[in-house]
């Protein structure tokens, strides 16, 4: 496996899923992948330091799947008894369905939607995405930076894999152990392989003439946080 670039092999869940239930289930286990791996702690991290000072804040999830990370934020505002506006958008119409199925009795809004067609009718303070880059091309990469940058008042937080090879076949023997559905143990080496290094993010951010922070994180995770100055 060269890992030297991108690679531009898709991704299957999306398309090869017999039916919602088939689909469900993989979010279910992706959900679990995610708790395992520590994937929203980056995000929440950050968060936490943005929203210091608050009493209230709006954020958007782009890619937002089984919505588990806006129900952790969902947790998080609570406990910091922060008044919070949450949305989510997916372009696949069963992770709304999904989604919404997981999280009953909650304000938090799911839509479906392609993000680049999405102009809400209230800005966000903050606006977030987990393991969505990988997906877009480096075209469509610069694209999301500066819809980003249209949309969010307060900054926002990019959170994604880092195309390494010990995360490549890790995964694949994390998911076989964990019994983990068989296109999430497909899709989670394709994603590893489709992620970025630290170099070609920062070159993506000067492409689009933004100024944010690229940092690793532990598990290979590689983040870009934008802040924008509050006057």
């Amino acid at each position: 496996m060269d890992f030297s670039q991108r690679s531009t092999e898709p991704e299957l869940m999306d398309t090869q899923c017999a039916d919602y239930q088939d689909y469900a289930r993989c979010l279910a286990d992706l959900e679990q992948v995610n708790k395992i791996t520590l994937t929203h702690r980056p995000v929440l991290a950050w968060l936490a330091e943005q929203t210091k000072g608050l009493t209230s804040f709006s954020l958007l999830d782009v890619a937002c799947g089984h919505g588990d990370l806006l129900r952790r934020i969902d947790a998080f505002a609570r406990r910091r008894g922060l008044a919070a506006r949450l949305e989510g958008i997916d372009l696949n119409p069963w992770s709304t369905e999904a989604a919404r199925a997981a999280t009953p009795d909650s304000d938090i809004i799911f839509r479906t939607g392609n993000v680049f067609d999405f102009e809400p009718e209230q800005r966000f303070d903050f606006i977030v995405s987990s393991q969505f880059l990988h997906h877009l091309t480096d075209e469509d990469v610069t694209r999301f930076i500066l819809w980003q940058e249209a949309h969010a008042d307060r900054g926002w937080f990019i959170a994604d894999l880092h195309r390494h090879w010990f995360p490549y076949y890790g995964f694949g023997v994390l998911a076989t152990a964990a019994r983990w559905h068989r296109l999430i143990r497909y899709d989670g080496r394709v994603s590893i392989a489709r992620a970025f290094k630290a170099d070609e993010l920062r070159h993506q951010l000067e492409a689009a003439g933004v100024q944010a922070n690229v940092a690793w994180h532990m598990p290979f995770r590689l983040c870009v946080s934008r802040t924008r100055v509050q006057e």
